[in-house]
């Protein structure tokens, strides 16, 4: 069992920061994930935000949740500080990457190479633009397996030659701090993850309580 608590590594790193701000490129889920996690990380970061998630349908969906979250950057304050790099849809990224895992389960394989899609281009970038870190707010929900995600990246950081800012963002109420900040700023909280299949999941769940 991994008992490795990752936001007390991410204590330590930001301990031996001496008062100096690194730059981490901070993979961008969706606002709602992006609200809590940008508070705290630009406590002691550069941040830049990257929007790269080709795996949300439709493109309308995909849209909408990208200017939730240029709004939230804009009303915390942080238009100033935090920079965004944008990236278009690219679905033939996400259905490449998935192919064969199109009926997994919600949980399963096939999230898993879509969290390692959206890594991949994270440490990418980071190594292309030379950040400190990357790093990414998907550990804040709790549907989603910090510990596979922050695996996952360690595993790619070592293939780029970066580095890696572990978290775990859900720990120290950092979901519910999520909600408040959401209530705070009237964003947009999306219904499912993003991906067709997880809309699908959900209209059926719909239909059959109806």
């Amino acid at each position: 069992m991994n008992r490795r608590n990752y936001q007390r590594e991410l204590d330590r790193i930001i301990q031996k920061q001496g008062g100096k701000r690194p730059r981490v490129l901070l993979h961008a889920c969706c606002g709602p994930c992006s609200s809590a996690v940008l508070e705290y990380l630009t406590q002691h970061f550069d941040v830049t935000l990257l929007w790269y998630n080709p795996n949300i349908y439709p493109q309308a969906e995909f849209e909408r949740r990208f200017q939730t979250l240029v709004k939230l950057v804009e009303d915390m304050g942080l238009a100033d500080s935090v920079s965004i790099l944008a990236e278009p849809r690219k679905e033939q990224d996400y259905y490449a990457r998935v192919k064969g895992l199109e009926n997994e389960p919600e949980g399963g394989a096939r999230c898993t190479e879509c969290f390692r899609l959206r890594l991949l281009e994270t440490a990418k970038l980071c190594k292309h633009y030379g950040f400190d870190y990357f790093c990414t707010t998907l550990t804040l929900s709790r549907h989603k397996d910090a510990v596979l995600i922050n695996a996952l990246a360690e595993e790619i950081a070592r293939a780029f030659g970066v580095k890696w800012l572990p978290s775990d963002f859900k720990k120290r109420d950092g979901e519910n701090r999520s909600i408040e900040l959401c209530e705070q700023y009237h964003v947009y909280r999306q219904l499912y993850c993003g991906c067709e299949y997880s809309l699908h999941r959900r209209e059926a769940g719909a239909s059959q309580t109806s």
